[in-house]
Protein backbone atom coordinates (compact mmCIF):
# COMPACT_ATOMS: atom_id res chain seq x y z
CA UNK A 1 0.00 0.00 0.00
CA UNK A 2 1.78 3.41 -1.03
CA UNK A 3 2.37 6.03 2.18
CA UNK A 4 -0.97 8.43 1.03
CA UNK A 5 -3.21 5.37 1.24
CA UNK A 6 -2.05 4.63 4.97
CA UNK A 7 -1.82 7.59 6.33
CA UNK A 8 -5.19 7.83 4.68
CA UNK A 9 -6.36 4.88 6.37
CA UNK A 10 -5.11 5.91 9.39
CA UNK A 11 -6.91 9.17 10.10
CA UNK A 12 -9.44 7.54 9.29
CA UNK A 13 -8.99 5.04 12.01
CA UNK A 14 -8.08 8.09 14.28
CA UNK A 15 -11.31 9.94 13.64
CA UNK A 16 -13.50 12.00 15.93
CA UNK A 17 -16.53 10.34 14.30
CA UNK A 18 -17.16 6.43 15.60
CA UNK A 19 -19.07 5.41 11.82
CA UNK A 20 -15.96 6.76 10.18
CA UNK A 21 -13.45 4.34 12.66
CA UNK A 22 -15.83 1.75 12.22
CA UNK A 23 -16.01 1.81 8.47
CA UNK A 24 -12.08 2.39 8.19
CA UNK A 25 -12.05 -0.63 10.00
CA UNK A 26 -14.00 -2.82 8.18
CA UNK A 27 -11.85 -1.35 4.97
CA UNK A 28 -8.86 -2.71 6.83
CA UNK A 29 -10.21 -6.52 7.04
CA UNK A 30 -11.37 -5.94 2.42
CA UNK A 31 -7.10 -4.64 1.87
CA UNK A 32 -5.59 -7.17 4.12
CA UNK A 33 -3.50 -8.36 1.28
CA UNK A 34 -1.98 -4.85 0.21
CA UNK A 35 -0.01 -3.97 3.51
CA UNK A 36 3.11 -4.10 4.40
CA UNK A 37 4.73 -6.39 8.01
CA UNK A 38 5.24 -2.76 8.88
CA UNK A 39 2.12 -1.57 7.99
CA UNK A 40 0.31 -4.73 9.66
CA UNK A 41 2.15 -4.26 12.96
CA UNK A 42 1.20 -0.43 12.97
CA UNK A 43 -2.58 -0.98 12.02
CA UNK A 44 -2.84 -3.27 14.71
CA UNK A 45 -1.61 -1.09 16.83
CA UNK A 46 -3.69 1.62 15.98
CA UNK A 47 -6.87 -0.30 16.40
CA UNK A 48 -5.99 -1.49 19.92
CA UNK A 49 -5.73 1.87 21.07
CA UNK A 50 -9.02 2.24 19.25
CA UNK A 51 -10.54 -0.77 20.40
CA UNK A 52 -9.44 0.31 24.09
CA UNK A 53 -11.26 4.30 24.42
CA UNK A 54 -14.16 2.65 22.36
CA UNK A 55 -17.61 3.42 23.68
CA UNK A 56 -19.59 2.34 20.81
CA UNK A 57 -20.22 -1.86 20.83
CA UNK A 58 -20.05 -1.63 16.70
CA UNK A 59 -16.90 0.40 15.73
CA UNK A 60 -15.32 -2.14 18.72
CA UNK A 61 -16.42 -5.01 16.94
CA UNK A 62 -15.52 -3.94 14.18
CA UNK A 63 -12.12 -2.74 15.44
CA UNK A 64 -11.63 -6.30 17.34
CA UNK A 65 -12.45 -8.50 13.80
CA UNK A 66 -10.28 -6.17 12.02
CA UNK A 67 -7.15 -7.39 14.87
CA UNK A 68 -8.21 -10.96 14.07
CA UNK A 69 -8.24 -10.41 10.35
CA UNK A 70 -4.68 -8.63 10.59
CA UNK A 71 -3.18 -11.78 13.07
CA UNK A 72 -3.89 -13.81 10.61
CA UNK A 73 -0.99 -12.41 8.54
CA UNK A 74 1.63 -13.56 10.80
CA UNK A 75 2.83 -10.01 11.59
CA UNK A 76 0.72 -9.15 14.89
CA UNK A 77 2.83 -9.53 18.44
CA UNK A 78 1.00 -9.28 21.69
CA UNK A 79 3.13 -5.87 22.30
CA UNK A 80 1.50 -4.61 19.05
CA UNK A 81 -1.84 -4.94 20.79
CA UNK A 82 -1.49 -4.59 24.02
CA UNK A 83 -3.82 -1.52 24.82
CA UNK A 84 -6.24 -4.17 24.61
CA UNK A 85 -5.77 -5.38 28.15
CA UNK A 86 -7.31 -1.57 29.13
CA UNK A 87 -10.90 -2.46 27.49
CA UNK A 88 -13.00 -2.75 30.74
CA UNK A 89 -14.49 -6.52 30.34
CA UNK A 90 -17.14 -6.06 32.99
CA UNK A 91 -18.77 -2.81 31.15
CA UNK A 92 -18.79 -4.94 27.46
CA UNK A 93 -22.14 -6.91 26.62
CA UNK A 94 -21.67 -10.61 26.92
CA UNK A 95 -20.52 -11.03 23.11
CA UNK A 96 -17.73 -8.63 23.65
CA UNK A 97 -16.90 -9.81 26.13
CA UNK A 98 -16.31 -13.02 25.29
CA UNK A 99 -14.48 -11.73 21.94
CA UNK A 100 -12.42 -9.28 23.54
CA UNK A 101 -11.27 -12.66 25.99
CA UNK A 102 -10.45 -14.94 22.52
CA UNK A 103 -8.43 -12.57 21.25
CA UNK A 104 -6.23 -12.17 23.80
CA UNK A 105 -6.14 -15.57 24.55
CA UNK A 106 -5.16 -16.63 20.84
CA UNK A 107 -2.31 -13.71 21.15
CA UNK A 108 -1.17 -15.16 24.48
CA UNK A 109 -0.36 -18.04 22.05
CA UNK A 110 1.60 -16.12 19.56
Amino acid sequence: MESREFIDMARKLLDADSLTRERAADEVTDRLNSYSPAQVSTLATLLSGVAASEKKSSTLEAALHAILELMSTGHVALDHVAQLREIQLGQLSPELREYVADLLEKLRRV
